[in-house]
């Protein structure tokens, strides 16, 4: 009797708004598929909270740092919208992977756009004005404007709530 291929994604979690995928501290190796609704990730200081990444319907999620690791991450996870998200573990992925040429290049494309958003996020924060950076994330991700409250999207461009109003404003 053949045994059948285990399925990617083992779970499905349900999240309400605010509560946590991941909190700071933890290990997590889980690749997340966001199925419906909006997360965010981010870390805090002793004074604020730093966006670091979205993720909305279509879109994956990972805390990095602690997927490669496997070491406790500062990372949180919270839900800015009721979720449904789809779970992969990491030996599942890394079997997936190691399965096909083909993935193991998909997977080297995905780490590399990664490591590019990444950078190009870090020159923008300091290097570009308020409404470049604003523009440059536009341009990359409309949706994110659609999914996202303004509040956070602030947060994530390093502005206050006020300067994005203005610079949406001015921008239409």
């Amino acid at each position: 009797m053949d045994a059948s291929p285990t399925p990617l994604w083992h779970k499905e979690v349900q999240l309400k708004r605010n509560e946590f995928l991941k909190v700071r501290g933890s290990v997590d190796t889980n690749i997340y598929y966001v199925r419906r609704g909006s997360l965010r990730i981010f870390i805090e200081d002793e004074w604020e909270e730093h966006t670091i990444r979205f993720g909305y319907a279509g879109s994956f999620l990972v805390a990095l740092d602690s997927f490669i690791q496997e070491t406790p991450s500062e990372f949180y996870i919270q839900a800015i919208k009721g979720c449904a998200i789809s779970v992969m573990q990491k030996s599942r992925f890394l079997e997936f992977m190691e399965s096909d040429a083909l993935h193991a290049r998909l997977w080297n494309s995905i780490k590399d756009q990664l490591l590019c958003d990444q950078l190009e996020r870090e020159i923008d924060l300091l290097t570009a004005s308020p409404l470049e950076r604003y523009k440059r994330v536009f341009a990359r991700s409309p949706q994110l404007f659609q999914e996202i409250p303004s509040k956070y999207i602030a947060a994530y461009l390093r502005m206050t709530p006020e300067t994005l109003s203005r610079i949406k404003a001015s921008a239409k």
